[in-house]
């Protein structure tokens, strides 16, 4: 008898492999279906800040056609809470995504203790890959900052600015240029870029789609002196930045690159308790995922995830609502507990299903950072 059941155990463990290596899902996702050990090429991490999945459902109801959002094979849940509360800042919550560390709100890639601690963006320039951040708001803000600074308060963005200078950083779009070049301590940093090799560019002398990145020198371009606009008053360089960036860091190292992009102003709209404008930062957010899902398909070795570091607004979408005509509703005018949605694609992306936490995120990140140094060696 116990024969027949090892048989039985070895026929069905033989059928359950013909069946998952059939799955047309996985057929049409190929790149997904990559044994969980195997370190992708590229990283690329897209945060969507206050990006819950009410932001995500608006999203989906008002667009013509599907989000890119709906194509990734993967889908987790993230638990955001930060060190002593479960209500988190931005600054907290992208902190332990960058470094794994909990830490309180307000920090900048330090834990508790006010001690530095290193960021995915370090480890990956650690290991010679090329890196970059590009974000909607400030590129000093407390998202893009946490994964390249370490300071006590998210508001000290002088002294944030020089940390672009300390790490090695291949790319770099936002905002901010003013604690760059308008600094109470009279440093010229845009200067000091430049002098490191930087091809430096901002608004005032030529949009984004007039600049021409070259993979010999590294790239800033900065969209504004403080805090760029939203999307509703044409702020419009997000998806671009998203095409441009992923050939152009490819080219910048043979190990490969981490990228992240913030769509920072999903939040910003929902501390305003603004449907409308919520909606439009979450579809050129989406179509910035577009972008790279396009790079990720044709190149094959990309992993992308998207994330949020905390739900904003505690938005809801109310009976009689339809296609169109959204009835929304908002909880509060600051962030809120909810868990967020985790979406992968590429090598890796199996980790990334289920419930976790968001420094768990960081480790699965790491793990696969560190195969792609080993293997470089």
């Amino acid at each position: 008898m116990k024969y027949l059941v090892l048989l039985s155990a070895i026929v069905l463990a033989f059928q359950s492999s013909r069946w998952l290596s059939s799955s047309p899902t996985q057929e049409s996702q190929p790149a997904a279906t990559t044994a969980l050990g195997r370190a992708p090429r590229n990283i690329i991490l897209l945060i969507g800040d206050g990006m819950g999945i009410a932001q995500i459902t608006a999203g989906i109801y008002s667009s013509a056609d599907k989000l890119h959002l709906e194509r990734f094979p993967i889908t987790g849940l993230m638990k955001t809470h930060s060190a002593k509360h479960l209500v988190t800042d931005s600054a907290a919550g992208a902190t332990a995504i960058a470094c794994g560390c909990k830490t309180y709100n307000g920090a900048i890639g330090v834990n508790e203790r006010k001690e530095p601690c290193p960021t995915l963006l370090e480890d990956a320039a650690a290991a010679g890959m090329a890196t970059g951040l590009i974000a909607t708001s400030s590129i000093t803000h407390a998202t893009p900052a946490a994964f390249i600074a370490h300071v006590s308060k998210r508001s000290e963005m002088e002294e944030i600015a020089p940390f672009f200078l300390k790490t090695r950083i291949d790319l770099l779009i936002g905002g901010g240029l003013a604690h760059f070049n308008q600094r109470a301590d009279g440093r010229d940093l845009i200067g000091e870029l430049i002098a490191k090799g930087f091809d430096v560019h901002t608004f005032q002398q030529r949009p984004l789609n007039q600049c021409q990145p070259r993979p010999e020198r590294p790239f800033a371009w900065f969209s504004a002196d403080k805090e760029p606009e939203g999307v509703h008053k044409g702020r419009d360089y997000l998806p671009l930045a998203a095409r441009m960036a992923p050939p152009f860091l490819a080219q910048r190292s043979e190990r490969g690159f981490f990228l992240m992009i913030e769509g920072s102003q999903i939040d910003w709209a929902c501390h305003k308790n603004n449907g409308e404008h919520a909606i439009r930062e979450m579809l050129d957010f989406d179509q910035s995922i577009g972008e790279v899902l396009r790079f990720a398909e044709e190149e094959g070795n990309t992993l992308v995830i998207v994330t949020a570091d905390h739900e904003t607004g505690g938005m809801t979408l109310l009976r009689g609502s339809d296609k169109k005509d959204l009835k929304i509703k908002f909880a509060t005018l600051y962030h809120t507990a909810s868990m967020v949605p985790v979406f992968a694609y590429g090598p890796g992306a199996e980790a990334f299903s289920g419930l976790y936490d968001n420094t768990e995120l960081h480790a699965k990140l790491k793990t696969l950072l560190t195969l792609n140094a080993a293997a470089a060696r």
